[in-house]
């Protein structure tokens, strides 16, 4: 896999819409945050645009983020918020440009459709807080994209959790938003999962809905060589009037632990109060015990 180089003070980040619609005022404490860590901002053509819910068309949305692509002063591109769109986008971005000129592509959410065919390019990027989450991000949310952004040696330890399945592994991190990685599948965007580490997360769904995603990975062989699990916030979920008798929790065990890799839940990132920040496509080690969890970046 391709690293992007870590970024250092002086460098330049670029916000863009890849997806909904962000205003320059919206924009003012994203820029801010990123100022106070020594890091310039420049703006895409995207922001301030008013399409509906997107921040601007299809083609804008493409041209600008292939534009932060090929500029060279450019040295990661924060996606400034998901919502829905990154789809519509994702078939005409320049990845080539990506490979040769790589750079840091922060996001969450929808924007899990880059990460899963960034992956496919064979380059990491950063799951994490986007310019919209700011304002009500927590300090260890923002502190964990600095981290990640600049090269800072990762290693997130967590208390114990009975709903973990227990276990030791190591490999190649890659996921997102789990509604996101369904509907990727049988696209070129769709992940290979083999000797990976999985991450997923979601919000506002109903619980069936976990099920039949659930299920559906497991048809596509998502978790038949999988190496582990890291499951983040199953935010805000819902049931019918006629419960469906498990919670997210249950939902996934059931449906992974015949496959007998380790589990994480609970782990603070997606729609939540936290979003701590995941450098996919780069090795991480998961320690899952009863006493203890760590997931550590090689």
């Amino acid at each position: 896999m391709i690293q992007p180089p870590f970024l250092k003070i002086g460098d330049t980040v670029a916000i863009v819409c890849t997806a909904r619609k962000f205003s320059f005022e919206e924009a003012k404490s994203a820029a801010s945050l990123m100022e106070s860590w020594g890091l310039k901002v420049i703006y895409g053509k995207t922001i301030g645009e008013d399409n509906h819910q997107l921040g601007g068309s299809d083609e804008l949305r493409a041209e600008d983020f292939n534009a932060m692509l090929e500029n060279r002063d450019v040295k990661a591109i924060w996606c400034a918020r998901g919502g829905y769109g990154s789809v519509r986008i994702v078939d005409v971005i320049d990845f080539e440009l990506l490979k040769t000129n790589p750079k840091w592509i922060i996001g969450f959410s929808d924007v899990t459709v880059f990460h899963s065919q960034i992956h496919n390019e064979g380059v990491q990027s950063i799951h994490g807080i986007m310019a919209f989450s700011v304002p009500k991000a927590t300090d260890k949310s923002k502190d964990s994209l600095r981290d990640a952004l600049f090269g800072e040696s990762i290693c997130y330890e967590l208390s114990p959790n009975c709903n973990n399945l227990l276990g030791i592994s190591k490999g190649i991190l890659v996921g997102g938003n789990l509604s996101i990685l369904y509907s990727l599948l049988g696209s070129r965007s769709s992940l290979n999962t083999s000797d990976k580490i999985l991450f997923i997360e979601d919000l506002d769904e109903y619980l069936y809905h976990i099920d039949r995603m659930m299920y559906n990975l497991k048809r596509n062989g998502y978790f038949k060589e999988l190496g582990g699990m890291i499951v983040g916030g199953m935010t805000d979920m819902h049931d019918n009037s006629i419960p469906f008798g498990q919670n997210a929790v249950e939902i996934i065990t059931a449906i992974s632990e015949e496959y007998g890799f380790p589990i994480i839940f609970d782990f603070p990132a997606g729609h939540g109060i936290d979003n701590w920040a995941l450098r996919f496509g780069s090795v991480v080690q998961l320690d899952v015990n009863k006493n203890s969890v760590k997931i550590k970046w090689s």
